[in-house]
């Protein structure tokens, strides 16, 4: 099933979850950065896909392939069903907001330990996907070793479950996007000369106790952080145009030495002690082409 036609005129056009790291307060100081023209446009680990559907909204996309990626099969589901199947979605969905408690939240979140969960339909695990999303405590994707969804319910008194405009808006922007779940590695098999790829990996560590990289049961420290730098300097070399947001640490900096580091200014949020949530700053890292 296709998207329907537009209900309403809608002028902005915006993710349908939350994600952690996600750019949406930071476009205003990210989009003067990025390349005023390029080919196509890729987005290898999309997330949220913040910056996909503001550049979407502005008309910057016009005309022009676009590759979102994740290695997050459980996202990736999601993005396929809010593409093809927004109306069957927003109807599970409604099923969901209709059974929303504690108890319920629980019992959803566990489904993924169970055998058959493989078997569920993509609906219905895109609907779980978002519910969980929308529910847990401060959107956080975070599964355990064994793939298994374990962030704790949050404290939403009325948690927007099923935010109809927002997908419908999104399934049509997303109908001429190619949505894959594979590794950020394979943009080197579709991305060429003045194509514009954006990184927006998991989050070096600022120090020992900061780390966040389990948005799917794999990790992502210095050797992956060195993996990504390597095919960032190969779509350099091909003549794409590649923006990376990072952390802003001595190790990040020290690695993307050679190509254009700059500062941005981020909120903080996801931290148990209030003092350590803020301002704080963020690379950009540009290969200035």
């Amino acid at each position: 099933m296709t998207a329907p036609q537009k209900q309403s005129n809608f002028t902005k056009y915006q993710p349908f979850i939350k994600w952690v790291g996600g750019k949406r307060g930071l476009l205003f100081q990210i989009i003067p950065l990025i390349p005023k023209e390029f080919n196509n446009y890729f987005e290898p680990f999309v997330g949220g896909g913040a910056l996909f559907f503001e550049l979407y909204s502005q008309g910057l996309l016009k005309d022009k392939k676009v590759y979102l990626f994740d290695i997050n099969f459980e996202l990736i589901n999601a993005y396929n069903t809010v593409k093809n199947n927004p109306i069957e979605l927003i109807k599970s969905l409604k099923k969901f907001k209709e059974k929303h408690s504690k108890e319920f939240y629980y019992e959803t979140r566990a489904l993924d330990r169970e055998e058959n969960f493989s078997k569920k339909s993509a609906i219905f695990r895109a609907a779980r996907f978002i519910y969980l999303n929308k529910t847990c405590f401060n959107g956080l994707y975070r599964v355990n070793s064994k793939g298994y969804h374990n962030v704790p319910i949050g404290s939403y008194k009325n948690p927007n479950i099923c935010d109809e405009e927002v997908i419908y808006s999104a399934s049509e922007a997303l109908q001429n996007a190619i949505i894959l779940n594979t590794s950020y590695k394979d943009v080197r098999l579709h991305a060429s000369q003045d194509d514009f790829v954006y990184f927006d990996p998991p989050y070096y560590p600022l120090n020992a106790t900061s780390s966040f990289t389990s948005y799917s049961e794999f990790s992502f420290l210095d050797k992956e952080q060195i993996e990504l730098f390597e095919v960032f300097k190969e779509l350099d070399k091909k003549g794409c145009k590649v923006t990376h947001s990072n952390s802003d640490t001595d190790f990040i900096k020290e690695l993307y030495s050679e190509f254009c580091v700059g500062e941005i200014q981020a909120n903080r949020f996801i931290n148990s002690k209030s003092s350590g949530r803020g301002k704080i700053s963020e690379v950009l890292v540009r290969n200035c082409l």
